[in-house]
């Protein structure tokens, strides 16, 4: 027997005698049915991270009916058994790794996946859901968010949407990217986030291919189909952007939100000089025609509502800009956190239009905590508003002046290193996280601060502590 076969021979016989030869077998198990969100504990699903999401759609307008596949890639961080993805529509089949896999609904909201064959621990694997439905009939625990007409839709919403029209891991943890193909009929256009990358036509059909190459949360992604006035440019630094307006809207109200849109690029300009680049390599927004109550940041796109004061100014389009630093490029370690969102997104929309100086920051800031007397918006913990307060006026405008006193607290140089140190480690989430950043950047203990402006249930005293005065 040579000498590396002994060799060979003894390595094995430590192993054994070590026991790591004789560990015994991971026992597949499921995944969990959430991600421990403390708002909403359905949202998300455990043992597995996912990298990429590849959606095909038919979207039959005068139906409201939306069929396709989604394509779902991932990694297991645990051996599973099995798993869930949320979704509402019913579901026509599904495969893992290219073998037909079984599926219940252990409610109407998951789709629990079992594989033919258990998934290894750290083991890639690709998913394929088929289904049907119309999406305006499903409702889960209150929540009918599908937005549209015979005419028109547009899949936005927050935290609630991922789930009404693809399979997915539905929280801001798990961010992916995006590949979304949406086929209506020949004539009509189909929006989505990202890079348009092809547009194929057939005789009665048009396909529009849009991909996304920097991950999001899924809440952020979306889609508009109907009749879409385009607009395209770059930014001064060299973003692409495009516009899209409903062609629903009145000819002159599709005028003037055409030239609201145009703004884009200033106002990205306008926050790039203090938040640094624009995130993401596409940019734009959109106009539907639809009464939606609300503008959302979906990521690289923000949608604008039809009932939208376009001739105000960019003080819209800079809060929903500004999301794309705060809220799409660092997320929400959990809903609870939204003031981190919120907060800095009215801050900046706010200041739009007087300009980003310290002065014009601490009138805003003066204006507010004069104007803001009422007990209810100072009672409210925007730290941790709840779930039937997430969207709460006082998280936006509360949020905006805390932000704006830490601004005069921290002084202009601590500040804006806090800012951008906060945006560049993407790890962060977490109203926690923020404050322990602030206090060890500053060299400050702003416990107080904190407390009241986040968390006291009156108006926080007028004082240097709470960045109501300057420092002298």
């Amino acid at each position: 027997m040579s000498r590396k076969r002994l060799a060979a021979l003894a390595t094995v016989g430590a192993l054994l005698v070590g026991g790591v030869a004789s560990a015994q077998p991971v026992t597949p198990s499921p995944g969990s049915t959430g991600l421990g969100d403390t708002y909403f504990p359905g949202d998300g699903n455990g043992g597995y991270d996912v990298s990429s999401y590849r959606i095909a759609h038919t979207m039959r307008l005068a139906k409201g009916e939306l069929s396709g596949r989604t394509v779902v890639r991932a990694r297991a961080t645990q051996a599973l058994s099995r798993f869930n993805l949320d979704f509402v529509l019913p579901v026509r089949s599904v495969s893992v790794n290219g073998t037909k896999a079984r599926f219940t609904r252990p409610n109407r909201h998951e789709l629990t996946v079992i594989p033919r064959t258990a998934l290894a621990g750290g083991s890639a694997f690709q998913v394929v859901v088929r289904y049907r439905g119309k999406p305006a009939k499903h409702a889960w625990r209150g929540e009918r968010p599908w937005l549209g007409d015979e005419r028109e839709v547009v899949a936005m919403g927050e935290p609630q949407i991922a789930a009404w029209w693809f399979p997915s891991n539905d929280h801001p943890q798990d961010k992916a990217r995006f590949d979304i193909s949406i086929r209506v009929p020949r004539g009509k256009q189909a929006i989505a986030n990202g890079r348009l990358v092809s547009t194929k036509r057939t005789a009665h059909w048009t396909t529009w291919r849009w991909q996304a190459k920097e991950e999001m949360a899924p809440y952020l992604a979306f889609f508009a189909a109907g009749d879409f006035a385009l607009e395209r440019g770059r930014t001064s630094s060299g973003v692409r952007w495009v516009n899209a307006v409903s062609e629903q809207l009145s000819p002159a109200r599709r005028r003037a939100a055409l030239a609201f849109l145009r703004k884009t690029p200033k106002v990205i300009a306008w926050l790039e000089r203090r938040l640094g680049p624009y995130p993401f390599v596409d940019a734009g927004g959109l106009v539907t025609a639809l009464d939606t109550g609300f503008a959302l940041e979906n990521q690289t796109r923000p949608t604008y509502p039809a009932l939208a004061d376009f001739s105000a100014g960019g003080g819209l389009l800079a809060h929903e800009l500004a999301h794309q630093w705060f809220g799409d490029l660092v997320a929400v370690r959990q809903w609870r956190d939204i003031w981190l969102n919120e907060g800095f997104a009215s801050y900046f929309g706010d200041l739009w239009g007087d300009g980003l100086d310290l002065a014009s920051s601490n009138a805003m800031l003066e204006r507010g905590w004069r104007w803001w007397d009422a007990a209810s918006f100072w009672h409210l913990d925007i730290s941790d508003p709840g779930p039937r307060m997430l969207f709460d006026t006082p998280v936006y405008q509360r949020g905006s002046l805390a932000v704006a006193a830490l601004r005069q607290r921290l002084g202009e140089q601590d500040f804006w290193l806090l800012l951008r140190t906060w945006l560049a480690d993407r790890s962060h989430g977490s109203v926690a996280e923020f404050e322990t950043l602030a206090a060890s950047i500053s060299g400050e203990d702003l416990d107080g601060f904190f407390d009241a402006w986040l968390r006291a249930d009156r108006r926080p005293a007028r004082s240097v502590e709470n960045g109501l005065l300057p420092p002298t």
